[in-house]
């Protein structure tokens, strides 16, 4: 049975037709919405490449339904900054030359906002253990670190 889900997506609202209201929350993002970010990584909330926030929470969209997302604001990478007016951590990490393949940088700058949101001026210790668990091929973690430090210590 197709049930109507509302979704409010980086300040609007979206009506989408859903058969499986346990559908991921990233598909509704992607193939209803055609949203490029998030992206599809592992499926599994392992890798975080799909990371949005969810009333300010970061989570995996790949293993969260999108019945869970129906009274939330969503705010996926494209509404955590614009191109005119980027999130710190954007500008932060385009100052540390952090991209190579760019695949996963969705993760960690959307799981590093919300973990700096919550402890503004995280030890070295806080941003690591706030990270866990993402994932990055190109081995780019030190950038990453650079730039997540930086933006810590501008707050």
């Amino acid at each position: 049975m197709t049930e109507r889900i509302v979704l409010h997506v980086d300040g609007k609202s979206h009506a989408i037709a859903v058969d499986d209201p346990e559908m991921p929350l990233l598909y509704a993002l992607r193939d209803h919405l055609g949203l490029a970010n998030p992206h599809f990584g592992c499926g599994l909330g392992q890798c975080g490449a799909c990371t949005v926030h969810l009333d300010g929470v970061a989570v995996r969209s790949c293993s969260t339904p999108v019945s869970a997302a129906r009274h939330a604001r969503i705010t996926t990478l494209a509404g955590l900054g614009t191109p005119e007016h980027p999130h710190p951590l954007q500008t932060a990490f385009a100052e540390e030359q952090v991209p190579q393949c760019g695949y996963c940088i969705n993760g960690w700058i959307m799981t590093a906002a919300a973990l700096l949101k919550e402890t503004p001026h995280p030890s070295e210790a806080e941003i690591k253990e706030g990270l866990s668990g993402l994932k990055c091929r190109c081995g780019t973690h030190l950038a990453i670190l650079r730039a997540i430090k930086r933006v810590a210590q501008q707050a």
